[in-house]
This record gives C-alpha cells, structure tokens and sequence, in this order.
C-alpha cells in the first residue's frame, strides 16, 4: 500500500471515516432494492442450439414464453373429464387465463385438447393440468407467474387448485434466496463477532473486522444494483458475493489487525506500527485480492449470464472488500488508539479462575504450539505428505462419477408449491410436458418428408408419440391428426411426448438417438426441451472449462511468481489447491448427486447443477490463493532475512507458520462460519455451495496449510526459490516485496535491521 496514502489516512483518521459514513449512506439508500433487480435464471448459453429454437418459437409461433402449471384436484370419486362441475371450473380457468394479456396464446388442457390426456390428467382422472406459457422471459414471466399463484390458489366449489411450472419455480427461488440471504447474515454475523472476540480477546478489537464488514456488505449491495443497470445479473450473486465481501473483508481485516498489535507489542508507537502493517500485512492484502479476483475474472468466458455475472459482482466485491479493509481500517486504527484493546474478556475471566495473564502479543514464535508442529512435519516431510495426498484422493473419488444437470423445481424444498405440484406429476401422470422434446425444422416442410420424418422419429425407443401440422405418429404409423397452427411458412414444429426424465442420462441418450435419425434433404432442425437444455449446457460448460482452467492457472503462476521471484512455489501452490479442491468436489458428489446422508436435506437428482462446480471451482481457488499468499508473504520475509541455507529454508517455513498459522485457521474458521450460513439455504444448490465452499476453506487451511505446504518445502529445501537467471532479472525489477520500509527515526526497525545479516543475492 503506497506510504502516503497511510499517512494521509494517520493524519485524517476522522476525515476518512466520516466520507466512509456518507458512502455508506449513499450506498444502503442505492443497494436497497438490488434484489429486485436481480433475476433468476441464466443457466444455459443463448448461443447453443436450444436456445436459438427457443427463440425461434417465440417469435413465430408465440409459445417460447416460460410454463405455468395450474393443477386442478377433484374430490374423491369424481373424474375430472367427465363431471360438469368439473369441466365447467376448468374451463372456466382457461377463459380467465386466455384473458390475461401476459398470457400467450394457446392455454392447454384436456378439454380443449382431449388428445393430450395422458400428459393433462392423472391416471386415477381425479386430478387436471391447465398449462400457460407467459411472455416476459425471465426478466418479467415469473413475476407474472407469482401473480396468477395469488390469484388462483385455493378452492373452488370443493376442487383445490395449485400452481407451479417453470415461471413460478424461478419467481419461487428469487423470494426464498432473499429470505436466505436475512437467515445467512443472521448467523455469520453474531457467531463471527464472537469468534472474533475468542481470537482477539478483546470486545473493541473483534468489532473493527465485523464493522469492515457490514460496509462490504452495505457496498456490495449498491454495487449489484448498479451492475444490473447495465448487465443481467443472477439473484444468487446477492447471497454468494454479501458472504465473501463479509468473508475476505473479516479476513483482510484480521490479518491487518493482527499484523497492528504484533507491531505495537514489538514497541513500535502506534502511528509507525499502523505504517509498517500497511506496507506488510496491507500488501500482502492488496496482492491477495488481485488473486481471487483474476480466479473470478475467468467466469467472464462463459455465455451463461448466472456464471458472467460472478465474474462482474465477484471482482467489484473482492474489490470493495478490499478497499474498506485498506483505508477505513487503518483509520479505525488511528482513531482507537490504544482502545482497540480496551473491553479485554480474558481479564475478568483469568482472574476468577486464577489463570496467569494473557501471554505478549509478541511471543517468539519459536514458543509457540504452531512452531512445534511444523517442526514436526518437517521431521516426517515424506509420509505426512504421502498420508495426506492419499486420504485427498480417497475423499475426492467421487469427483470421477460427476454428473451435471439443469436446474428444476427440485432446487426448492418439497414445501414450495412449484415442486410438490411438480412431484406429483411426476408420479400421478403416465406422461410430464415437461419431458417434451420440441424439433424445431426449417426448410422445405411443406411436402411428404417431414411426416416420414415424424414417423422415423416415433420409432425411437421410449418415445410416445411425435406430432407435427398433418399428423401423430407412434412407433412409425400414423394414429391422431396434427395441429396445423405448428407450420407457418418455411418452419414447423415437431413435438415428440416421451416419459424419458430429461434430466438423466437416459435422457441425454434419447436426445443423441433422436438427433441421429436422418433428417430430410432441404431440412435443418434445432432440438430444444429440457434435455437438450441440459445437454447444451453441459456441451457449453465443458467446452469452455480448458479456457477457464487456463486463464487461472497462468493468472496463478504469474502473480505468485511476482510475489515470490520463485517458479517453484507456484506450480505448487497449483497442484496443491488442485488436489484439495477435487476431494471437496467428492464430498459434493457423495452428499448432493448420490444423496448420501439424506442429501443434506436437499432433494438429490442424480445431478449437480452444472453451474455450480465451476463457480465453486473458481472461488474456492481464489480463496485458497487468499491463504497460499498469507502464508507465503511471512514466510519469504523470513527467508530473505536469512543466509538462504538449507536450515533457513525450513527455519523460515516453521517461523512463517507460526507467525500465520493462528490468523490463517481463525480466518478460515469465520470463512466457513460464514459459508455456513449459505448452507442454511432452502435452496438445494445454493446449500451445496455453501457446504462446499466451508469444506473447501477449512481442508485448505489445514490439511494443505498445515501439512502439505511445509512437507512440500522441506522436501523441495533451497529449491523452493529457484527460478531460471532471466526471470530472476524479471523479477528483481518488476516483483512485488512485502518487505516493510525502515524510517530513519524508527529506532525499533533500525534496532531490527543491524540485527540482520546482509543476505546475499538468490542463485
């Protein structure tokens, strides 16, 4: 952090806090109504081949717009085909339906469309679908869809009507996310302050990372709401971008703080100590939020606008995190003075249980229980490190039977109406509209080929029915007539019924059979549905993952060579976090995709929402980078202060992470208090990614920080410094340093620096 930015900040603490007041205002009063700004869907590409058809039926056809599903309930004994009063209240919902102007034309139900009884009325007849599709997108329709929800819900002459349907599922997820994100700030925030005070002690010292972090969160807030102005943005960016601005701001902010008091036990006065941390721990911060930002700046790449749009909130909140921690934290310093020790609970409690007092805040770190590990791992380098990659693989074996999904109305708890509406379809009805493959064909469809077409198509095994304008196909003969609204000009729908779940792979598989069967020559077709959304999303996500992989992994050996002037530690820093990660996404497989352990109390599927492992995969690594420059920023201040021997290369591994090791597991411990509150969503995915990430952050600060990091470089000795002679001229020009500046008059770190051997240069 540039000196004369702290110094301004030491010589107008109050000014700074009072213009970060006003922002604050301005900021709450802005981000106010961000979530209802912020939408629900964006999980597939609007460039894949679903998407285009999709397109092309709601412009020419006017039936592109999301489902709404109104399931009328008869009472016992009376068949919902048949019974006046039954068909005279459905139908009575249809006209009211048609009526509405968001509606688009063509209501569906049984009684307007007896053919498609098997997939409107349930095998005991006592139960009806009447299904919509609403114009708006997913901008508009499923706020539209709450409204019919209202409106429609209840009881009518004994018959209960319920809605559901992909509209309400999304209008369903945007009301549950927000009550989510009050339910996740609700237990991050006191179970945070109070760790925070075991940590610190003292009450003053353990506000000052929360205060930072409320104003991370009040900013994060206006800043979704001015993206949304300008860009599509996922309303889960609320949740997961509030809970890392409170994560990293906690974490910057703990790390600073903790770098103030070990200056000011050191016998610094309080202005040179909040100097010398800002130009440590403050680097060391700076540098960090530059890495979990480029991790979050790969999601740009995707078309999806649910995954683009992390990378817009993700890199504004690793930002404003970092930024409160960097200016309204060394004047909060400033201010308090010696008050930031002031409420010490230790003290009280010490005396009535007559403990010796509280230890120095600058205890050599080589009397500390963190010192004496590291000594130990040193000792058994090999087969801690051994032990430790074995039990990753084991735990992340799972990853291998990774399957992705798209999301449906399972993502809510079975108590929302859009999933128990859609469950019992599922089991009560002999077909789900929802299985639907629709075929887009463009071309010369106005002959014989397209009915030869439609009765190839019929053949495919498990496929019901394939209707276009002239007929109904089944296993190859003709058996109903058509609709002819589905051909206008030189393009026509075909609809192929099939009971295949869409969101399995047995669905995928029926998707490829029936994209094989040989088109008619003049004819091009687009499959859209379910599963080939699925399918489309999945193609897209694994085709762009290398370049996502790739935009990281350079980004990491790039900035942690900058950081370290080594290009051994960066590639270790990869293949570490790499191995860590893939045993989290185990764990994800197990609980979420196999439903192991009841799934956590979320609904399994047999998939994980394909979105979801990459967002993970993204932000989890740019956390672990978080602590992978934690620590190494200490311990390369250590080995540059050293003869650079084989014995300095461990000694300053073993005092880095004693130095860290305390600020490193407290700061993982709030990161997943934190994420522990995501994973208190009613949301099932977003309960996985809560999940997931505190596994993440917790396996990474200790099995990889405690063990693996250390038996690493003890095995790797002098080596970890290496880097070839024109990189080592890069980086003594252009590399970043942790090192603290000495002024003139700091007779405590020019005391320091006569103490210190003059190292000689790298080799």
């Amino acid at each position: 952090m540039p000196n004369r930015l702290t110094s301004a900040i030491i010589r107008l603490p109050w000014v700074v806090l009072g213009a970060a007041v006003v922002l604050l205002a301005l900021s709450g009063a802005y981000g106010a109504t961000a979530a209802s700004h912020l939408l629900a869907g964006g999980y597939s590409d609007p460039n894949s081949e679903s998407a285009r058809a999709d397109t092309i039926i709601d412009q020419q056809f006017g039936r592109g717009g999301l489902q709404v599903v109104i399931k009328v309930d008869a009472p016992a004994g009376v068949d919902m085909t048949s019974d006046p009063l039954a068909v005279g209240i459905g139908q009575s919902i249809v006209r009211e339906l048609s009526e509405r102007d968001r509606v688009q034309p063509g209501v569906l139900s049984v009684w307007q469309n007896p053919s498609a009884a098997p997939a409107l009325v349930s095998q005991d007849r006592s139960s009806a679908l009447i299904i919509a599709t609403l114009d708006g997108g997913e901008n508009d329709a499923p706020g539209y869809a709450d409204q019919i929800s209202e409106e429609f819900t209840g009881e009518r002459d004994g018959f209960t009507i319920r809605v559901g349907g992909r509209a309400l599922v999304y209008s369903q997820v945007n009301e549950q996310t927000t009550k989510d994100l009050a339910v996740a700030e609700g237990i991050a925030i006191p179970i945070s302050f109070l760790v925070l005070i075991v940590v610190f002690g003292g009450v003053v010292a353990a506000a000052v990372p929360i205060v930072i972090g409320v104003v991370a969160i009040i900013a994060t807030f206006a800043l979704l709401r001015l993206i949304s102005a300008f860009a599509d943005v996922s309303i889960f960016a609320l949740n997961l971008t509030t809970a890392m601005g409170l994560a990293l701001a906690i974490d910057y902010t703990l790390l600073i703080v903790t770098r103030y008091r070990e200056e000011v036990a050191r016998g610094r006065d309080r202005p040179d100590a909040i100097a010398v941390t800002m130009a440590t721990a403050g680097r060391t911060v700076a540098f960090s939020a530059v890495t979990v930002a480029l991790s979050l700046v790969a999601l740009a790449i995707f078309p999806m606008y649910f995954l683009r749009s992390f990378a817009y909130a993700g890199v504004g909140v690793v930002a404003v995190a970092a930024v409160a921690a960097l200016v309204v934290t060394p004047a909060l310093l400033a201010v308090l003075g010696a008050r930031i020790d002031s409420v010490d609970v230790r003290r009280p409690l010490r005396r009535l249980f007559g403990r010796a007092a509280a230890p120095s805040a600058d205890v050599p770190p080589e009397n500390t229980w963190w010192y004496r590990l590291v000594q130990w791992v040193l000792r058994h380098a090999l087969p801690v490190a051994l032990g430790v990659i074995a039990l990753l693989l084991v735990l992340g074996a799972p990853f291998l039977s990774i399957s992705f999904g798209f999301p449906d109305d399972r993502v809510l708890p079975p108590s929302a109406s859009s999933h128990s509406v859609q469950e019992e379809i599922r089991q009560d009805f002999r077909e789900d509209l929802s299985s639907t493959v629709t075929v887009v064909a463009e071309g010369d469809v106005g002959g014989d080929a397209l009915d030869a077409y439609a009765a190839r198509l019929s053949r495919v095994e498990q496929v019901n029915s394939v209707s276009v304008a002239t007929g109904t196909y089944a296993e190859g003969r003709l058996v109903a007539p058509g609709d002819p609204a589905v051909t206008r000009g030189d393009t026509a729908l075909i609809t192929v019924s099939t009971p295949v779940e869409p969101m399995q792979q047995e669905g995928r598989d029926q998707l490829d059979a029936l994209r094989a069967v040989p088109v008619p020559n003049g004819v091009s077709t687009s499959f859209t549905g379910l599963a080939a959304t699925n399918a489309d999303t999945v193609d897209s996500i694994y085709g762009h993952l290398p370049w996502v992989f790739t935009i990281i992994a350079i980004a990491t050996l790039v900035l942690l060579f900058l950081f370290t002037g080594s290009v051994v530690l960066p590639v270790k820093a990869l293949v570490l976090n790499v191995l860590s990660l893939s045993a989290t996404f185990g764990a994800m497989v197990f609980f979420f995709q196999d439903g192991n352990f009841g799934g956590l109390g979320t609904t399994a599927t047999g998939s994980l929402v394909a979105t979801i492992p990459v967002l993970m995969f993204c932000i989890a690594f740019g956390l672990s980078m978080d602590y992978e420059v934690f620590l190494l920023g200490r311990i390369r201040e250590e080995w540059l202060a050293s003869d650079r021997s084989r014995e300095a290369s461990d000694h300053a591994v073993a005092v880095g992470l004693a130095r860290t090791g305390r600020v490193i597991t407290a700061a993982a411990l709030l990161m997943s208090i934190v994420f522990a509150g995501i994973a208190a969503s009613q949301v099932s995915f977003m309960r996985m990614f809560g999940v997931g990430l505190a596994l993440a952050v917790l396996m990474d600060a200790t099995l990889i920080r405690m063990l693996l990091v250390p038996a690493f470089m003890r095995l790797a000795g002098r080596a970890n410094w290496w880097a070839p002679g024109p990189l080592r001229a890069l980086h003594d020009r252009f590399g970043l340093s942790e090192e603290a500046p000495v002024d003139p008059g700091d007779k405590v770190g020019q005391e320091k620096v006569k103490s210190e051997p003059d190292p000689p240069h790298l080799r």
